[in-house]
């Protein structure tokens, strides 16, 4: 028994040369789709109108350093937030906005309720995974900005 074994000739080659350019342009489009469909937008609107907002922003930060209040989120199994915080006057108030930073737009305001000891919980929950959380803290004239990842 006799078998004859075909010769690999051009056409085979472009064959094979065509289908390795196809598998890598359809992983290219898949992982494209998927960066920009996890992408909300813009982070500023406008560049220049954020430039001349600059340093007016790092004014406000360095006055909020400077009154040492600290926060430490903090996602409970529940979905609720608790805060521990450190310097706080007793007449703060406490609200935060949540958005995942990454695939589906969601976003969630919260507000806390003082439970004592510097420890504050959110009346609202959030949902498991990965959140990034921007937290302002009032207190009379004073404000605080922070911002935390919560998990």
């Amino acid at each position: 028994m006799t078998s004859k074994s075909k010769a690999f000739t051009g056409k085979h080659m472009a064959a094979v040369f065509l289908g390795g350019f196809a598998i890598v342009i359809a992983v290219n489009l898949y992982m494209a789709s998927h960066a920009v469909g996890g992408f909300h937008g813009t982070v500023v609107d406008n560049s220049y109108v954020a430039s001349q907002k600059y340093n007016g922003w790092l004014a406000k930060a360095e006055a909020s350093k400077a009154l040492g209040w600290q926060a430490v989120p903090e996602r409970r199994a529940d979905g609720r937030v608790v805060l521990e915080t450190l310097g706080l006057p007793a007449s703060a108030t406490i609200t935060a906005e949540a958005e995942r930073p990454l695939g589906t737009r969601d976003t969630a305001a919260l507000t806390f309720a003082d439970q004592g000891g510097g420890r504050w919980i959110s009346a609202e929950t959030i949902g498991e995974g990965r959140w990034q959380l921007r937290m302002a803290i009032r207190a009379g004239d004073a404000a605080w900005a922070g911002e935390s990842e919560v998990r």
